[in-house]
């Protein structure tokens, strides 16, 4: 299974990215504060210590002597703290912390000291103590600067030094709400986002809509007053839906052309050949292999937007086929359920019903039954029913009478291809025709065409 890194959605993809992007940035900044915060309170600290390395400069005379009690005066300011340290290392010993470590350059060191005149360390070059860095005994480090005296007895070295806690201490203290507040800020810039994306891209839902309501047949055209990026689009969809109208108009204007213009001369020459049963069968033939072949160029270009109400178009056609077939006091009862409209145009509808009816017209012993109504459980379907009390159709021969040309009863009238019509009538309107036997007898035809609401 393969695992979609990229969402398949503009929004998804959109967020994803934005995600990324407010993630990405707030990372920086939270690096960014934070070193700007630790440096501040390093520089705090090293102000501190420097303080105290002044002190202990200022126990220590030209000859690199320490005035113990002068330091004995100032030991209470060097004691800053528990772990704080602090040392004196000149030619004649060392004084302060005898646990002092030793200690390195730290990450933020100052100017290196000059050599002195015997090759050993003297001042800084700026004067200004060095920062160092290590850990004691137990591991906890320790944050220090220090600062060498060139004096006439040799070099003296003064060190003060700070546990590194007392840095991340003040510095953990002020990232904790600077954290909390950068993830709010998160979560407000996430929030932020979805909303844009969502009023941003709404214009899309809308025109996604039009189109489909367009498709229904319950507008011509999508509105133009669209965002600027979108208005482009927009007329070209207006372009094509009128470009398709335009095709289809002619191309049912060609059906009906074909068919006025073959009218006459089929209905001459059947007249002519009245006489000839033979040749007048063929006739009528061709007549039906016309009407059927002009309904297949009728459907291919349906207008998926027409619409027909149910009630009066299945009145007229009974009425119709029981004029036809007054002679054998046929009895046709329509029953259609409430006042519903058919997403199929009215022709469609007519040459669909009116096969239906002529096929039982044709085989009912007597009786015929119509009936309209609203698909069980999915109100988008209606369902129309035409039984007659004939003979049926076996249920072997059902699927086979719905194809072109195909009769079961070649005595009578027809030539095969009313079913065929109505199957391919159904099946361009995305329903079906199904064929079953009627109950008492007789044969059951079941058509399922989509609502207009």
């Amino acid at each position: 299974m393969t695992v979609r890194l990229i969402p398949a959605s503009i929004q998804g993809r959109m967020l994803l990215l934005s995600a990324v992007a407010i993630l990405l940035a707030l990372a920086i900044a939270g690096w960014a504060i934070g070193g700007v915060l630790e440096r501040v309170v390093t520089e705090g600290i090293d102000r501190r210590l420097d303080a105290e390395v002044a002190l202990l400069a200022a126990t220590v005379d030209r000859d690199g002597r320490v005035d113990r009690a002068l330091l004995a005066e100032r030991a209470g300011a060097l004691e800053a703290g528990r772990g704080w340290r602090w040392r004196i290392e000149g030619p004649a010993g060392a004084i302060g912390s005898v646990d002092l470590p030793v200690l390195r350059a730290g990450p933020h060191p100052g100017p290196h000291p000059d050599p002195g005149p015997d090759g050993g360390p003297a001042r800084d070059r700026d004067g200004g103590p060095e920062a160092l860095d290590g850990a004691d005994d137990r591991g906890r480090g320790l944050h220090a600067r220090r600062l060498v005296l060139a004096t006439r007895g040799g070099a003296v070295t003064l060190t003060a030094a700070a546990p590194r806690a007392v840095i991340a201490r003040p510095l953990r203290d002020a990232l904790l709400p600077l954290l909390a507040a950068l993830a709010i800020l998160a979560a407000l810039l996430a929030a932020a986002t979805v909303v844009q994306l969502r009023l941003g891209l709404r214009p899309l839902g809308r025109l996604r809509q039009q189109l489909a309501a367009i498709r229904a047949g319950a507008i011509e055209r999508v509105d133009e007053d669209q965002p600027v990026e979108l208005r482009g689009l927009a007329a070209e969809l207006n372009a094509l839906a009128a470009d398709r109208a335009a095709a289809l108009a002619t191309a049912r204007q060609s059906a009906a052309n074909l068919a006025h213009a073959l009218k006459t001369p089929v209905a001459t020459l059947a007249l002519a050949l009245a006489d000839d049963p033979a040749r007048a069968a063929q006739v009528a033939r061709i007549d039906a292999t016309i009407r059927h072949h002009l309904s297949r160029a009728r459907a291919g270009t349906a207008d998926v937007r027409a619409s027909t109400r149910v009630a009066p178009a299945v009145a007229d056609l009974v009425a119709a086929v029981a004029r036809l077939h007054a002679d054998r006091e046929l009895t046709i009862r329509p029953e259609v359920a409430g006042d519903p409209v058919a997403a199929i145009d009215a022709q469609d509808f007519d040459e669909l019903l009116g096969n239906l009816l002529d096929n039982a017209a044709r085989h009912a012993a007597a009786t015929i039954a119509v009936t309209v109504r609203a698909a069980a459980g999915d109100a988008r379907w209606l369902e129309l029913r035409v039984a007659d009390d004939g003979p049926g159709i076996p249920a072997a021969e059902r699927a086979r009478v719905t194809e072109p040309g195909v009769r079961l009863d070649e005595r009578g009238e027809g030539h095969g291809f009313g079913l065929a019509i109505v199957r391919e009538l159904a099946e361009l309107h995305g329903g079906a025709l199904t064929l079953g036997a009627r109950a008492g007898g007789g044969l059951e035809a079941r058509v399922r065409l989509p609502a207009r609401h």
